[in-house]
């Protein structure tokens, strides 16, 4: 009896590790480097996870909310990836450290060129933003990912009020409160920043490189517990038929 009990909780353990090794969020989302402060700057990171088996992921195009227009974004160079940044005319311009700004990034464009994104796998795209807004608690990017075979999922539905999760999310940039160390360093991050904005809609080319493998390790974790399952099951229906003899 004692032996039986191994054998199935060895084949809970293997269910369980299978079902962790999955994707616990399988669209595309946006978080800070650190924080994301109010009137502040911030490095963001686009996580784009493949959700198909039979398709690479080879563009994102990340739309910027008009209603929260930022005077800087720079991306930062992706290996195998070209960047294209699109800007729009303001209606009303912004003021950033004396100066009137009177366009803003509307879109950022990452193509593939020379890499993708394989089944199992995902890439993360890094921006430098600012100013953020001190009248707003969080910022909608509506996103959207095309496959290789012509496919293109829109992540573009807003949050809900009752805080459930829609079907297809967009990415969703939480801010925090404004801090005086958020606004320091905002005038020297933006200099650092503003010399890549002037360009515009220029496009940016690095070499090819690999995505990312973390989804593979959990891939792995889930074969091993699977694995040990078996192995459980199997150790039981043996000392079952010894006992039996």
């Amino acid at each position: 009896m004692n032996v039986s009990r191994i054998a199935i909780a060895g084949g809970v353990a293997a269910s369980t590790v299978l079902l962790l090794a999955g994707p616990a969020a399988a669209h595309v989302s946006v978080q800070p480097q650190g924080e994301a402060a109010k009137g502040g700057y911030a490095t963001i990171n686009f996580k784009v996870p493949n959700e198909r088996d039979n398709a690479s992921t080879v563009k994102l195009e990340v739309n910027f909310p008009a209603e929260h227009p930022l005077s800087s974004v720079s991306p930062q160079a992706v290996p195998g990836w070209k960047i294209k940044v699109d800007k729009a005319k303001l209606d009303k311009p912004l003021d950033v450290h004396g100066k009137k700004i009177t366009e803003a990034v509307s879109k950022v464009t990452w193509t593939s060129d020379g890499s993708e994104i394989a089944p199992g796998y995902f890439q993360q795209f890094p921006l430098s933003v600012g100013r953020l807004p001190e009248d707003a608690d969080q910022l909608v990017f509506k996103a959207l990912q095309t496959y290789d075979n012509k496919e293109v999922v829109r992540w573009i539905e807003e949050p809900t009020a009752d805080g459930e999760e829609p079907e297809s999310p967009a990415p969703v940039l939480k801010l925090t409160a404004a801090s005086d160390d958020a606004h320091g360093a905002a005038a020297a991050d933006d200099k650092n920043t503003h010399a890549t904005d002037a360009k515009g809609a220029e496009d940016t080319k690095a070499p090819a490189a690999s995505a990312d493998t973390s989804d593979g390790t959990a891939r792995i974790l889930g074969v091993v517990g699977i694995v040990v399952g078996i192995a459980g099951v199997a150790f039981g229906v043996l000392a079952g038929r010894r006992r039996t003899v």
